[in-house]
């Protein structure tokens, strides 16, 4: 039996805390806007936090997307790589992002943590209860996505022809 085969796009955030769900709408449009090009799986992570662990450990491929808080400026589009996303503590990313932050140190110790791991996200602009995003962030949205679909094609997971 081989590694870990799954490859995944995740989308994490609340949808009901506005641009909190920015990882959860990006990865709807990213999917949309591939079409059948690529064979990665795109799954809304939501809030699950711990019950997400399969799907990493699982994963040797792991594009995560979100809103993320690092204190850059509203709608500034952030990638982290790898070992650089923080595991236990560090940056402190958005509220449901701490549960996930944890998911990610566990499946660490354990051994089982993504050999290609990667965060595009956007610094949100407001966190506050409401459906859909604030504009700033809604802005950043095609850098996000243009940036997510090259970390994909670096993977060699996008083909070039429609309906793959």
């Amino acid at each position: 039996m081989g590694g870990p085969a799954r490859r995944v796009v995740l989308g994490l955030g609340n949808t009901l805390n506005t641009d909190e769900g920015l990882g959860v709408h990006s990865m709807l449009l990213l999917q949309n806007h591939l079409g059948g090009r690529t064979d990665v799986e795109f799954l809304d992570g939501g809030t699950l936090g711990l019950s997400l662990l399969p799907i990493v450990e699982e994963s040797s491929h792991l594009l995560l997307l979100d809103a993320v808080n690092v204190g850059k400026p509203p709608g500034a589009v952030v990638e982290i790589r790898g070992e650089d996303i923080p595991l236990f503590t560090g940056i402190k990313l958005s509220e449901h992002q701490l549960t996930f932050q944890e998911v990610l140190g566990l499946a660490h110790v354990r051994e089982r943590l993504p050999a290609q791991l990667h965060l595009v996200g956007v610094q949100p602009a407001d966190l506050s209860v409401g459906m859909g995003l604030s504009g700033t962030v809604t802005r950043s949205i095609p850098e996000l996505l243009r940036r997510a679909e090259s970390v994909l094609q670096a993977w060699g997971l996008i083909s070039n022809e429609k309906g793959r």
